[in-house]
């Protein structure tokens, strides 16, 4: 993330604007235009500034990705299979293959890698494949909080060393965050079977 230098306007206006410019951020790069760690940085930055706003800061970033998210996901669903073969080309059948797979891990998974990932080939799969909706949103909510959220721990919790602790730990922050998304999962779902076994 520390590779990104982000320019003096953008700074200045999201600073300005604040939770609502991180939200329009998060937005665009879940849609249309791509901004990579564009606003991981900012809502880090934010954060260090203001630690008693990190909440509000990683909440409007959440809602602008999951937003942005739902919004490719209808397009994708829209247009159905034959377009997102178009747009993922040679990757397609083993994004759909993964897809029809593991479903909701998936989704959680792809959300938290870092770029070069191409997630919203996996946007586009889950809603042109027919990923219901609401497991989708969960998905996407799960995985942008833990994001985001963990990174404004960090920028509060260590300040202005945080990007460069991030960046050199950022594999293992990704690692930790997936794993224990999967664990969650695997013990909800875990307790939700032992349930029905004990009421049949």
């Amino acid at each position: 993330m520390g590779a990104y230098h982000l320019p003096h306007w953008l700074q200045t206006t999201v600073a300005e604007s604040g939770g609502v410019g991180l939200f329009v951020i998060a937005f665009l790069d879940s849609t249309f235009l791509p901004f990579p760690s564009v606003n991981d940085l900012l809502l880090m930055a934010l954060s260090i500034e203001l630690p008693s706003r990190m909440i509000y800061y990683a909440t409007m970033s959440t809602l602008g990705s999951v937003i942005g998210c739902v919004v490719l996901y209808l397009i994708a669903k829209k247009g159905e299979e034959a377009a997102f073969h178009r747009r993922a080309g040679k990757r397609g059948a083993a994004i759909r293959h993964w897809m029809e797979r593991y479903g909701f891990v998936s989704m959680v998974v792809a959300a938290l890698l870092p770029p070069p990932t191409p997630f919203k080939f996996f946007v586009l799969a889950a809603g042109a494949l027919g990923m219901g909706l609401r497991p989708f949103v969960v998905a996407i909510i799960v995985a942008r909080a833990v994001r985001f959220y963990g990174e404004g721990y960090f920028a509060v919790r260590y300040g202005q060393y945080a990007v460069q602790l991030l960046t050199e730990h950022k594999l293992a922050f990704v690692l930790v965050s997936v794993a224990s998304v999967v664990l969650l999962y695997g013990a909800i779902h875990f307790l939700l079977d032992r349930h029905a076994h004990g009421s049949a």
